[in-house]
């Protein structure tokens, strides 16, 4: 590994970058640490700064999610006194948290980049949905992380209903590791503490309300998250209402993020398949390879339903997600198709222009 991108190992450099790292002579590498009206914040082995894209990137990558978000590694060009550099391309990524944008455009909408681990967080209280929970594990199976479950808020709740919450994952055959705790009592942020590795990177994903800032400030033993590690923007008292790359004194990086209303399926086949194993496998024993599970004979799925292995609930919700990313993808595909023959349309156009 070369010497000088070994000291970004403590903010989650790695073998797998080094062997795909091909930046300009010129150029050093840095992590995005946030995204903000077209600068972003990057952090390096020096500390932090901010950057904006090269035009040359911005004019070849067009689509939002084929620009740097929260976790990218960039090349960026500073220079020796200067506080403000210029990114001209962005690394592969080894991982990638998204969901269908809100609203009726079939688009991405990128969550975080390069993420060891995901911590889904929802409350035992008003927030807790099994179905929701499955939704979460589909996206983060489909781009490589690591799931963990958080239940926050356990306070609110009887230890009965606790049980019978955690009973009630397992029982839709979700494995991941989980973790119950209370930012109000504590109980539960030592296990947290213990999952939470030097240089590994986190993101934590749930709805509003849930209490993922307040865990944050937790971690971090601040009433409110402030300037400081990666983070670090002067700007006060912390609401979040963008995503930011939080390095904790322990060494860990943490993706604090917006609540999100609603989170899209889109492109998730193998997502769906790794978070529904069970019946992933069952389908390899149904006589029809396009089986369905809704009434085909010699249905592997549907003889375990009868039989009682697997829950009405839990083939439903399968049906459901896989319905929806089929959708969405045809939906994807015709709009990028009217794209490229709009833009054909426009060149085109400019031709007969020229011509005249």
């Amino acid at each position: 590994m070369n010497p000088q991108h070994s000291e970004l190992n403590d903010l989650g450099w790695s073998d797998w970058f080094e062997q795909r790292a091909e930046c300009g002579p010129t150029d050093t590498i840095a992590r995005v640490a946030a995204v903000d009206r077209g600068q972003l914040l990057l952090v390096d082995q020096a500390g932090q700064f901010r950057a904006k894209l090269s035009g040359s990137y911005l004019h070849s990558h067009h689509e939002p999610h084929e620009r740097p978000c929260v976790g990218d590694w960039v090349c960026v060009e500073k220079k020796s006194g200067e506080d403000f550099g210029i990114i001209h391309s962005r690394l592969e990524r080894r991982t990638l948290l998204r969901r269908k944008a809100p609203g009726i455009d079939v688009e991405y909408q990128i969550i975080g980049a390069n993420l060891d681990y995901a911590l889904i967080v929802q409350s035992c209280h008003f927030d807790f949905n099994v179905k929701r929970l499955e939704r979460y594990l589909v996206m983060v199976m489909e781009g490589g992380a690591e799931p963990y479950i958080l239940l926050t808020k356990t306070d609110l709740v009887e230890p009965a209903t606790l049980a019978a919450q955690l009973a009630e994952i397992r029982s839709a055959g979700i494995t991941a590791p989980i973790v119950a705790l209370s930012n109000v009592t504590r109980d539960g942020l030592d296990d947290l503490k213990r999952l939470l590795l030097p240089g590994k990177t986190y993101c934590l994903v749930g709805s509003s309300g849930i209490g993922k800032t307040t865990l944050i400030n937790q971690l971090i033993g601040r009433e409110y998250l402030e300037t400081g590690a990666v983070s670090a923007t002067g700007e006060g008292r912390h609401t979040t209402v963008r995503r930011e790359l939080i390095r904790l004194d322990g060494g860990a990086l943490v993706v604090d993020n917006p609540g999100m209303r609603e989170f899209g399926i889109l492109d998730a086949e193998a997502g769906i398949e790794a978070s529904y194993s069970d019946i992933t496998e069952l389908s390899t024993r149904c006589r029809f390879r396009d089986c369905k599970h809704t009434g085909e004979s010699d249905c592997a799925v549907l003889a375990a339903l009868h039989a009682g292995e697997i829950s009405q609930e839990h083939l439903e919700n399968f049906r459901k997600l896989r319905e929806e990313s089929d959708f969405n993808n045809m939906s994807y595909a015709e709009q990028r198709r009217k794209d490229r023959n709009f833009g054909r349309y426009i060149k085109s156009a400019k031709k007969d222009l020229k011509g005249k």
